[in-house]
């Protein structure tokens, strides 16, 4: 027998899954962080991390009903939380839905992997945008289907090209998936692409999966256009959640609904339902808040407008790469990141994934590489503007650096040791 005969291996279907954002980089901020270095953790939009604080009324909401939430309940969740989405998709122009059509989760990404799980046989191809969030390529390849990316360019300001996209529909594809606004890189789709998108969708019978989570975080002028107000002759799936409008990442509380063509949809129905049933329900007490969130006072708008801490530290971000010598940036209009460019120009040979360990290494920042993001490109990486405004400067003088030493000809994992900082401890 061979000495490697007992190692466990892990599965085939593995092979072409990557989650970065929480991979080796974060791997090695855990070590340092567990020898006592402050590292500034800018990889993940987790608000909770960065002192916000879910409403107390959502709060108040599942202590209220904790005695209602010890027995498991329908596969599809409460009824007061899938009318509250019912509610919420009515009064943004969505017809013909009920609450037989909603679905509660644990968090979006459970739902991503259900709706996936019982559309897809072996070799379906779903159109994901490049860049995604990657757990949409991801739980596309591990349900058997395969992921086609369709270009978000930076020349376009991230905004997909609809005949771009048309061009990679075959006889294999199922569905479109449209994050909107988008993470990573903060676009919001106008209206006139959306409703190119939805007539692509309707023309081909592609199922529209809608990811949503960010559709109250908004900057500026900028506009929201649900699509399920605009693709109606097909199946169109909106997904959102509790995580980031309210703040309630820990609470795994999301939904999918779906609208347009439902009365072909039967069958596809069912099987959602069925993979809903085989892990009996959601979170119970999380969906009591559901309708408190969506009926109540929308407190993000405080957050995103002029003097809002998310506006504040978004226009750091601004400010910081306008006035660096190495970056550049489309400005985010929606959602809490920026994908930050680095002019190849300047540092020719420049790699994202080196860089961020860099990084984390010399000045204890972890930010997510743009690759982890199922780009081509190596020049990009991504931060989340949760922190403050004067944390965000600190970061990227810090960035500027790190960029100024590569353009002095300093070689990438050559800075010497880790620079010393003051311990958490204490």
């Amino acid at each position: 027998m061979t000495p490697d005969a007992h190692i466990v291996r892990p599965s085939d279907g593995l092979k072409n899954v990557r989650y970065e954002i929480r991979g080796r980089l974060a791997r090695r901020a855990h070590e340092l962080a567990r020898l006592g270095y402050e590292i500034v953790s800018l990889n993940i939009g987790n608000p909770g991390l960065f002192g916000f604080r879910t409403p107390e009324t959502m709060r108040l909401a599942m202590i209220e009903n904790l005695g209602e939430s010890e027995a498991y309940c329908h596969q599809k969740g409460i009824f007061p939380a899938r009318e509250a989405v019912v509610m919420q998709q009515q009064a943004r122009g969505i017809e013909g839905l009920s609450a037989e059509e909603v679905f509660i989760g644990n968090g979006v990404s459970e739902l991503i992997d259900l709706v996936l799980r019982a559309l897809l046989n072996d070799g379906d191809e779903v159109l994901v945008p490049s860049p995604d969030y990657p757990l949409w390529t991801a739980a596309v390849n591990l349900n058997r289907g395969r992921a086609v990316h369709y270009p978000c360019r930076p020349e376009n300001g991230f905004v997909p090209d609809p005949e771009e996209v048309a061009a990679l529909v075959t006889r294999r594809t199922r569905a479109i998936v449209v994050i909107n606004p988008n993470n990573p890189t903060g676009a919001v789709y106008p209206r006139a692409v959306l409703e190119r998108l939805a007539r692509l969708a309707e023309e081909r019978s592609l199922v529209v999966f809608s990811d949503e989570i960010y559709d109250q975080i908004l900057y500026e002028d900028a506009e929201f256009v649900p699509i399920a107000t605009l693709a109606r002759d097909t199946l169109c799936a909106t997904l959102s959640g509790l995580s980031k409008v309210y703040r309630a990442c820990g609470y795994r509380c999301g939904w999918v609904s779906f609208s347009g063509k439902l009365r072909t949809a039967g069958e596809y129905l069912s099987g959602v339902e069925l993979l809903a049933s085989l892990r009996l329900c959601s979170n119970v007490p999380a969906q009591w808040a559901v309708q408190t969130a969506l009926g109540g006072h929308q407190s993000i708008r405080e957050l995103t407008v002029p003097g809002g801490r998310l506006y504040e530290s978004r226009r750091a971000i601004v400010e910081q790469i306008e006035a660096s010598a190495f970056l550049r940036l489309h400005a985010p209009r929606g959602a809490m990141y920026a994908f930050v460019e680095v002019d190849a120009g300047k540092l020719p040979g420049f790699d994202d994934q080196q860089f961020g360990l860099d990084l984390l290494e010399q000045k204890h920042v972890l930010v997510a590489p743009g690759v982890s993001f199922n780009v081509p490109y190596r020049n990009h990486f991504r931060v989340t503007n949760l922190p403050d405004a004067a944390t965000l400067k600190l970061v990227f003088t810090r960035i500027e650096e790190l960029l100024a030493a590569y353009a002095n000809g300093a070689q990438p994992g050559q800075h010497g040791r880790i620079v010393e900082l003051p311990s958490r401890a204490g």
